[in-house]
């Protein structure tokens, strides 16, 4: 891996310019390279971290009418830190003595929170996820949009796949597997790129573990005792990619259901997990109402759950599953992402709605498809009618083509995410 991978984020394709009238939020999990990528965006703009308590005396001495002379146009780290800074910066903003500002933190719930207090209508939040495969596999400074960008187009997919060749070649192919292999086992935290063997990746894992537990969860709630949240994380990584049921967790991990919806709300806004909702409207009989589970980070998921063996299929689900929300929040996609199911069992695993129409996914965690893989889909889009732009099969085969009716294709993951 070299150092390009780690340095290219697609996300610095859509910040504004220093040169526009903006307040700017970079948001994410902690060590996910917000606080790089705005300093190698932002190079002219100075530099403060709150995380340091002296900086943080500092800017408490700093009158709201000095903020222009004394701060300016800065990038403000660990905003989230010295909560004053907002409205110091609303002050200096409004009254026209800064025109860009650049804030970055990791906890969600206070960051945003502040947002409504007191910069609602004036700042343009961007978030910054682990690594997604397209940059990992990148081997250039700025590299093509990932095939998945193309689905968004609102065309139907037909028309997406139609100049797509079905092979590519071994050079290419390999990167992208290797991209791949790589996002599978260690996940996508930009850190690790630097280390050069498998226990110094694992020993940093585990340390990002306890970090979140002391820094970010400190954030968010006053735990006495850790040990009955560590629990619960832990059952929900192994529950990644299943239907969450609350009372199931809860009496597993000695807590109330409301706790237990209490730590996974924590688990959610510190970009750890995502609740990815059914859909609900009733295509082919009575839907469930409950939402699914995804652990976002591979390697998190492994160090929790100590799952370092072969590639199972909820971990193949959950990547894929994963790379789709995270290209959607990178790029700022207009759309909503769901699953299907009915209280029959049949179920279709990611429902893309997008303004034009829905697009249908399926994910197998094998290298060849059989005929039943497109059963639950090809219902669903007779349901849809004139909405449906198409299904695919995303699976780890080579070979991508139309394998059914109505325009339903196989896709290989690699080829669609890097």
């Amino acid at each position: 891996m070299s150092e390009n991978l780690q340095k290219y984020r697609f996300l610095s394709r859509f910040l504004p310019g220093p040169d526009s009238k903006r307040l700017v939020l970079i948001t994410g999990a902690r060590q996910t390279g917000k606080t790089t990528l705005a300093r190698s965006f932002y190079r002219d703009l100075a530099y403060i971290n709150l995380d340091a308590p002296e900086n943080r005396e500092r800017v408490r001495e700093i009158s709201s009418s000095m903020w222009h002379r004394d701060i300016g146009n800065a990038i403000i780290d660990e905003a989230q830190k010295e909560p004053i800074v907002f409205d110091k910066v609303k002050y200096a903003f409004d009254g026209g003595q800064i025109s860009f500002e650049v804030l970055l933190g990791s906890s969600q719930i206070r960051l945003l929170k502040k947002i409504r207090e007191s910069l609602a209508g004036r700042v343009s939040i961007f978030e910054l996820w682990p690594l997604l495969m397209s940059e990992i596999a990148a081997q250039v400074d700025t590299p093509e949009m990932p095939l998945i960008d193309r689905l968004f187009s609102g065309d139907a997919l037909s028309a997406v796949f139609q100049d797509v060749s079905g092979f590519v070649f071994e050079e290419e192919s390999g990167l992208k597997k290797q991209a791949e292999a790589y996002l599978m086992k260690w996940g996508g935290m930009p850190a690790l790129l630097h280390l050069s063997s498998d226990d110094e990746r694992m020993m940093w894992l585990r340390d990002y573990e306890y970090t979140y537990l002391e820094r970010d969860l400190a954030d968010l709630a006053r735990l006495d005792d850790l040990l009955p949240f560590r629990k619960l994380q832990k059952l929900a990584a192994l529950r990644s990619a299943s239907l969450l049921n609350y009372s199931e967790i809860a009496r597993d991990a000695g807590l109330s259901v409301d706790t237990a919806r209490r730590y996974l709300q924590y688990l959610d806004i510190s970009y750890q997990v995502v609740l990815l909702q059914p859909y609900y409207r009733n295509l082919t009989s009575s839907v469930v109402k409950t939402p699914k589970l995804y652990w976002l980070d591979i390697g998190l998921l492994r160090t929790l759950t100590g799952l370092w063996g072969k590639e199972s299929g909820s971990v193949f689900e959950t990547m894929v599953v994963g790379e789709i929300i995270k290209w959607m929040r990178t790029t700022r996609k207009n759309g909503e992402i769901y699953f299907y199911r009915t209280r029959a069992g049949m179920e279709m695993d990611v429902l893309l709605q997008l303004p034009q129409g829905f697009i249908g996914m399926e994910i197998k965690n094998r290298n060849n498809l059989i005929h039943s893989d497109m059963k639950a889909m090809k219902k669903v889009a007779r349901s849809l009618n004139d909405q449906w732009l198409g299904g695919m099969v995303v699976y780890r085969g080579d070979r991508l083509y139309k394998v059914a009716e109505p325009d339903i294709w196989a896709v290989p993951s690699w080829r669609l995410f890097a």
